[in-house]
C-alpha cells in the first residue's frame, strides 16, 4: 500500500477528491482545506493499494495536480484497518504484481546518475573481477558481481526506452558507456601494477583457467543466461524484491567480462580480449532486450486488467 499526500489548488480539489472516493482501491481519505502552503492549496492524503496506484496516480496527473500543486508517494509497511482490506479485496489484480509506473521511473532515473560513487564501484568491481581472473577464483568473480552497480542504468535504460524518455537514454548509455571504459582503464593499469610488484604475471592469465575461463568464451548459453537475467532483474526490481536482485547480479558476467578484456589487454592476449568484450556486449544486449519485453508484457497485462475491471464496474 502507498500514503499520497497530495497538495492540490483549492479550485482542483473537489476534482482529487471525486477522482479518489471513485476509486476502489483507495481508503483512510482525508481533506485539510487551505493548509498548504508551498504551494498554496488543499492538503489531500489517502492510502492506496499499490495495484491501483498506478491509475490513481496517472489520473492525478491529467486533472494536472502534479504542475499546480504536488504529489508525494510513501510505502506503507503496516496498515491495520479493515478498510484497507476491502479496498485490497476490491481492486483488481495482485499487489504483488503490481507496477507503479512513476516510481520504477523515478527508481531508475537516479541510477543514471554519472557520480563518483558509481564510478568507485565499477572501478573497483572490475579490478576485484581481474584479480579473480589472474587466480582463478569464483568467490572474487561473485563478489564482483555483487558490488558491481552496473544493473541500475541498464534497468533505467530498459524503462526509457518503454517510455521513450530519450534524455534518460542518453544518460543511460553514458553512464555505462563512461563506467565501463573507466573501470577497464584502472584494471589494465592496476593490473601493470601488480604485475611490476610480482604479484600477478601474464603466466597466469595463459594457465589453464577451468573454473573462470567461461568469462571469455562466449556461446548460445550467454546469450540464454542474459535473457533470464534481465527477465528476473526486472521482475525484481518491479516487484521490489531485493533478494531476487542480488541472484541477477551473480548469475550476469558483464563485470567479470569487462575485467578480462582489461586484463588480456595489459597482457596483449588480444584473442581472449576480443572474446570478453563480445561476451560483454552479448550480455548487455540481452539483458536490455529481456527486461524490456518484461516491462512491455506488464503494461499490456495491466492495461487488459483495469480494461476488464471498467468493464465489469460499468456493466
Amino acid at each position: 500500500m502507498l500514503h499520497l499526500r497530495v497538495i492540490v489548488p483549492p479550485d482542483r480539489s473537489d476534482q482529487v477528491v471525486d477522482l479518489l472516493s471513485a476509486n476502489a482501491g483507495v481508503t483512510h481519505l482525508a481533506v485539510l482545506p487551505g493548509v498548504a502552503r508551498q504551494p498554496k492549496g488543499d492538503l489531500v492524503l489517502c492510502d492506496v493499494v499499490r495495484e491501483s496506484a498506478d491509475g490513481v496516480l496517472h489520473g492525478l496527473q491529467r486533472i494536472g495536480v502534479d504542475t499546480s500543486g504536488g504529489i508525494a508517494a510513501d510505502d506503507v509497511e503496516l496498515t491495520i484497518s479493515a478498510a484497507a482490506d476491502r479496498a485490497a479485496e476490491r481492486a483488481p489484480g495482485s499487489g504483488a504484481d503490481a507496477v507503479v509506473w512513476d516510481e520504477i521511473a523515478a527508481k531508475t532515473g537516479e541510477q543514471t546518475e554519472l557520480s563518483g560513487t558509481y564510478l568507485v564501484l565499477i572501478v573497483v568491481a572490475t579490478m576485484i573481477a581481474g584479480i579473480g581472473v589472474l587466480l582463478d577464483q569464483p568467490i572474487l568473480i561473485v563478489g564482483a558481481m555483487v558490488v558491481g552497480p552496473e544493473f541500475g542504468p541498464l534497468a533505467a535504460l530498459c524503462v526509457a526506452l518503454l517510455r521513450r524518455r530519450l534524455s534518460v537514454i542518453g544518460r543511460s548509455v553514458q553512464a555505462l558507456t563512461v563506467g565501463f571504459l573507466a573501470a577497464m582503464v584502472a584494471t589494465v593499469l592496476s593490473t601493470w601494477a601488480l604485475t611490476a610488484a610480482g604479484l600477478v604475471s601474464e603466466e597466469m592469465l595463459l594457465a589453464k583457467r577451468p573454473l573462470t575461463d567461461f568469462i571469455w568464451r562466449p556461446d548460445a548459453l550467454s546469450w540464454v543466461v542474459g535473457l533470464l537475467a534481465g527477465v528476473a532483474g526486472m521482475l525484481s526490481l518491479t516487484s521490489k524484491k531485493s533478494g531476487s536482485l542480488v541472484g541477477v547480479l551473480i548469475s550476469v558476467t558483464t563485470v567479470p567480462a569487462a575485467a578480462n578484456v582489461a586484463v588480456a589487454a595489459a597482457y596483449g592476449v588480444w584473442g581472449e580480449a576480443g572474446g570478453s568484450a563480445l561476451q560483454l556486449v552479448i550480455n548487455l544486449c540481452a539483458i536490455v532486450l529481456a527486461g524490456l519485453l518484461t516491462l512491455l508484457v506488464q503494461q499490456l497485462w495491466w492495461w487488459n486488467l483495469g480494461r476488464r475491471s471498467r468493464r465489469q464496474a460499468t456493466g
